[in-house]
C-alpha cells in the first residue's frame, strides 16, 4: 500500500513574525508518534510517505495524491486544517486516520471527518488498520501507549525530513525528538496526561540512541517529549552519563522543579542539559511540583525565583511555564507576582497560557457540568488569544485587560535587553528575539478581542454565557484561519 503519514503542527499564517516563528520553533514540534508509524510502515513492507505541515506553505502539496491511506495527527488548535484535508484526501479515494491529542481529546467530533479515529496505538494496532481489520466509522485504541519507540537510527529519514534543512543538515535549532518514560506522577486538573501512571522506557534503548546521536549528529539538539522528565532521577542520569562528557548530545526537556532539587541541578550541567522547562502554574495551586510545600502568594514567588536562579547555573535557558485564570486566580495578585517573577528572572521565558478545557480532562468534566464552556465555539479557537470558557473570578474585559499587561511586560523592550544580556550563547539570544517578536505579534490580537468585548453586546454576551449564538467574527475568523480550505468545511460543519 502507498501510506502517507502528515504531522500538522500549525495553522497557516501569513504574518512575518509567525512565518519566522514558524521556520525556527514551530518546525521543531514534530511529534514522535506519527515518526513511529511511518517506521512502523515500512517494517510491514508499505510504501511510506511522512512530512510535516508547521503553518507555511501547502499542507495538500506535501504528500502525494495517490495514496491508500493517510494517517494524520493533530492538535486541536489545528483540527480544522486536518478536517479539511481529510475530505481532500477522502475525495481522492484514501482512507484517513487521526491520531494525535485532538483525536484523544475529542474522538467524537473527529469522526465527522475521518474513517478511523485512534485514541492510542501501537505497532499491532496500526497493522490492523492497515490489513483492513476494521469497518470505516470505529474508535480504536491499543490497551495503553506504546513503549516500544523505534531508535533514533530507524526515524532518521523522518527526523531529516521535519527538522533538518532541506532533509541533509541540522539547521541552528535542529531537534531529535526523544522519548525516555511516559505519563506523569502529577494529576492537573487541565492536562491530557492526568491519568497516564508514569512509567520509565527500556535504559538500554535510551542508552543506544545516545550513543547513534553523540557518533552521527553530535550538534543536533535532544528534546525529550517526556510529560515529566527523571521522575526517576538517579535511574535516567546514569544512563546520560554513560557517555564521556565530551560525546553528550545537548538535550531539552520539561520537568517539575520538586525533581530538580540539590546537588541534581550540578547533574543537569554535566550531563549538557540545555534547557528545562518546569511547570509553576500558579501562585495559588500546584504547590507539590513546585516543591514549596504549602506556600502561596509571595513566599512561593521569592522560593521559586531562588529554584531558577540555580538552575540559570546550571542550565543556560530555563522556561517556566503559568496557567492564567483558574478558579483559584482572583484579582491583581497573579499579575503582579508574575511581573515580579519575570524582573527578577529576565534569564527565565514565561509562557503563560489561558486555561482551556481539552476533552478528557477533570477541568473539561467540571466546567461542563457547571456550563462554564462556550460550546458553540470551534475546536480552532482552544488555543491563545481565545478564551472558550467562563471564569470564575474574572470577567472577560478585565481578562483580557490582565493578560494585554502580563505580555506587553513580558515582550518590552527593556525586558528584551535583559534577556540577551543574559543569554550566554547565541542560539538562545534567537530564540530569545524569536520567542519575544511572536508575543508582541500577537498583542493586536489580544487588544482585538479587547475592543469587541468593550464595544460589541452581543460578542460581550456570548462570552459572558449570556447568548449561544457564535459571533460572526469567530465564523469570518475560521474561515479566514483555513485560507485556501475554506470551501472544505461548510457553516453548519
Amino acid at each position: 500500500m502507498r501510506v502517507g503519514i502528515l504531522d500538522i503542527l500549525a495553522l497557516p499564517s501569513h504574518h512575518p513574525a509567525d512565518i519566522g516563528y514558524h521556520l525556527l520553533i514551530t518546525k521543531q514540534f514534530a511529534s514522535i508518534t506519527p515518526q513511529a508509524i511511518a517506521v512502523w510502515c515500512r517494517r510491514l513492507g508499505h510504501e511510506t510517505f511522512y512530512a510535516i505541515y508547521y503553518g507555511v506553505g501547502d499542507a495538500h502539496r506535501l504528500l502525494p495524491a495517490d495514496l491508500d491511506i493517510v494517517f494524520v495527527a493533530c492538535y486541536t488548535q489545528a483540527s480544522a486544517i486536518a478536517y479539511a484535508l481529510s475530505r481532500l484526501y477522502r475525495k481522492a479515494g484514501a482512507q484517513t486516520v487521526l491520531g494525535g491529542p485532538h483525536a484523544k481529546a475529542f474522538p467524537m467530533d473527529c469522526l465527522r471527518f475521518f474513517d478511523f479515529v485512534v485514541k492510542e496505538c501501537d505497532q499491532a494496532l496500526i497493522a490492523d488498520i492497515l490489513a483492513g481489520h476494521f469497518a470505516p466509522g470505529s474508535l480504536l485504541s491499543s490497551a495503553q501507549p506504546f513503549d516500544d519507540v523505534p531508535t533514533v537510527e530507524e526515524r532518521m529519514p523522518e527526523i531529516r525530513a521535519s527538522a533538518f534543512f532541506w532533509g541533509r543538515r541540522p539547521l541552528v535549532l535542529s531537534t531529535i525528538p526523544m522519548l525516555a518514560s511516559m505519563g506523569c506522577p502529577y494529576q492537573c486538573n487541565f492536562c491530557i496526561d492526568w491519568n497516564n501512571p508514569y512509567r520509565a522506557l527500556a535504559s538500554d534503548r535510551l542508552a543506544a540512541d545516545l550513543r547513534y546521536l553523540a557518533q552521527h549528529w553530535p550538534a543536533a539538539f535532544i528534546v525529550f517529549h517526556d510529560p515529566n522528565f527523571a521522575v526517576k532521577f538517579d535511574q535516567m542520569f546514569d544512563v546520560l552519563e554513560l557517555l564521556p562528557p565530551a560525546l553528550r548530545p545537548p538535550y531539552m526537556m520539561e520537568s517539575s522543579l520538586t525533581v530538580l532539587r540539590g546537588e541534581r541541578m550540578k547533574r543537569l550541567k554535566a550531563t549538557n542539559c540545555v534547557l528545562v522547562a518546569p511547570g509553576v502554574e500558579s501562585w495559588t495551586d500546584y504547590a507539590n511540583k513546585a516543591g514549596v510545600g504549602r506556600q502561596s502568594g509571595e513566599e512561593k514567588v521569592k522560593r521559586v525565583i531562588a529554584h531558577f536562579k540555580l538552575l540559570a547555573e546550571n542550565v543556560p535557558y530555563l522556561q517556566a511555564n503559568f496557567m492564567f485564570g483558574l478558579d483559584t486566580d482572583a484579582g491583581d495578585a497573579p499579575i503582579e507576582l508574575t511581573k515580579q517573577f519575570m524582573a527578577e528572572t529576565p534569564f527565565v521565558w514565561p509562557a503563560i497560557n489561558i486555561p482551556t478545557p481539552f476533552g478528557g480532562t477533570p477541568l473539561h468534566a467540571e466546567l461542563l457540568h457547571s456550563g462554564r464552556i462556550l460550546q458553540a465555539m470551534p475546536f480552532s479557537f482552544y488555543y491563545a488569544p481565545y478564551l472558550v470558557t467562563i471564569l470564575k473570578h474574572y470577567d472577560p474585559v478585565t481578562y483580557y485587560e490582565k493578560l494585554i499587561e502580563l505580555f506587553t511586560y513580558s515582550s518590552a523592550p527593556a525586558l528584551l535587553k535583559r534577556r540577551l544580556q543574559s543569554a550566554p550563547r547565541r542560539r538562545i539570544k534567537l530564540v530569545h528575539w524569536a520567542r519575544t517578536a511572536s508575543t508582541r505579534a500577537s498583542l493586536p490580537s489580544y487588544r482585538q478581542l479587547l475592543h469587541l468585548l468593550r464595544f460589541d453586546a452581543q460578542f460581550r454576551a456570548f462570552h459572558e454565557g449570556r447568548s449561544t449564538q457564535l459571533p460572526e467574527f469567530y465564523q469570518q475568523t475560521y474561515e479566514r484561519m483555513l485560507g485556501q480550505y475554506a470551501g472544505l468545511l461548510s457553516r453548519a460543519d
